[in-house]
């Protein structure tokens, strides 16, 4: 990740650190659809977002958003 969030292992530590930001309602650089693991396909539209059909929650760091590979699952409703 080019800000230097590399060192966030896990989609829990990409929501504490976009949340402790305060950056959780940005837009993605690139509206990526995703196709989570229960089989829904919804487009991300935040950088930190549920799953409309489980819940799953999906984030990515604001400057790494462009690619997909960086987006990574938190788990159900991750908060």
């Amino acid at each position: 990740m080019s800000c230097g969030c590399s060192s966030l292992g896990d989609g829990k530590a990409i929501v504490d650190h976009v949340k402790s930001k305060g950056k959780q309602f940005n837009p993605p650089l690139v509206a990526h659809e995703m196709h989570c693991e229960c089989g829904e396909t919804f487009t991300l539209e935040t950088v930190i977002m549920d799953c409309p059909s489980c819940g799953m929650t999906y984030a990515v760091t604001p400057c790494s958003s462009a690619d997909i590979e960086n987006i990574k699952p938190a788990g159900i409703r991750y908060a």
